[in-house]
């Protein structure tokens, strides 16, 4: 991931509302969410969740599909797991996390984990 794409996914979830509706198509699975699913899940109008589903399409964080007359949200595993790669991809000095030990940390532990 390139430091322009994790600057707009974080912008993405740097919203309240978006941030939910990220976290429940999260906990939603592969099989993801209708909008109306959505709306009732997080008690928001159906045009407010309109324009947050958009943006975090645009983000890449989320895909639709059309299913018959339904259209369908899923989370972007691929995107949200290459975010959180690029933000601990320099975390304790290039060592896997719980690998190497840090000052002050027991060993196996993380400062930054």
């Amino acid at each position: 991931m390139e430091e322009k794409d994790a600057v707009l996914s974080l912008a993405a979830l740097a919203q309240a509302m978006r941030l939910r509706v990220f976290r429940a198509l999260v906990g939603a699975g592969p099989q993801g969410l209708t909008p109306g699913a959505l709306s009732a899940l997080l008690d928001v109008p159906a045009s407010t969740l309109s324009f947050h589903l958009k943006e975090l399409m645009h983000a890449g964080l989320v895909t639709q599909e059309r299913d018959g007359r339904n259209l369908i949200y899923r989370p972007s595993i691929q995107q949200m797991n290459d975010l959180l790669a690029y933000l601990s991809a320099h975390c304790c000095q290039g060592e896997p996390c719980g690998a190497a030990e840090v000052a002050g940390t027991p060993a196996g532990g993380c400062a930054g984990c």
